[in-house]
C-alpha cells in the first residue's frame, strides 16, 4: 500500500519546511506548493489525501483555493485543513463556510499537527 500523500501549501518556505519536519516519521509522503495556483495544479496532478492550506498567500488566498477544491465534485472529498495566523472566530467561520474540514492556528505545534494528520488520514499516531 502506498503512503498517503499530504500537500503542504504555504507561501513561506520556512513554514513548509517546518510542517514537513514535524511530519517526519509518520507513514506519509509530503509534497509542497508555495501559492494557491500551484496548489491547484498539484492537486489536479497528484490527488493528495490531505491538504494543509495556508490562508494568506499571494495570487489566491487559501479561502479561494478551498472554495475551488470543495466546488469540484471530483476533489471535494479531500480533507482541507486551514493552517493560518488568523485566529479570530470570523476567520474560522469563513473557513467553515468555504468548506474547510479543520482549522489550525500558527505557530503550529508539532504534536497537534501530527495528531491532526493522523486523525484525518486514520493513521496510528
Amino acid at each position: 500500500m502506498t503512503q498517503p500523500l499530504v500537500l503542504l501549501v504555504d507561501d513561506n518556505e520556512g513554514n513548509r519546511d517546518l510542517m514537513e519536519l514535524h511530519l517526519e516519521g509518520l507513514p506519509v509522503r509530503c509534497v509542497v506548493a508555495s501559492d494557491g495556483q500551484s496548489a491547484l495544479e498539484s492537486i489536479a496532478q497528484d490527488r493528495p489525501d490531505l491538504i494543509m492550506l495556508d490562508v494568506m498567500m499571494p495570487k489566491m488566498s487559501g479561502f479561494e483555493v478551498c472554495r475551488a477544491i470543495k466546488g469540484d465534485e471530483s476533489l471535494r472529498d479531500i480533507p482541507v485543513v486551514m493552517v493560518t495566523a488568523l485566529d479570530s472566530v470570523v476567520d474560522q467561520d469563513r473557513a467553515k463556510s468555504e468548506g474547510a474540514d479543520g482549522y489550525m492556528v500558527k505557530p503550529i505545534d508539532r504534536d497537534e499537527l501530527r495528531a491532526e494528520v493522523c486523525s484525518r488520514l486514520q493513521l496510528e499516531a
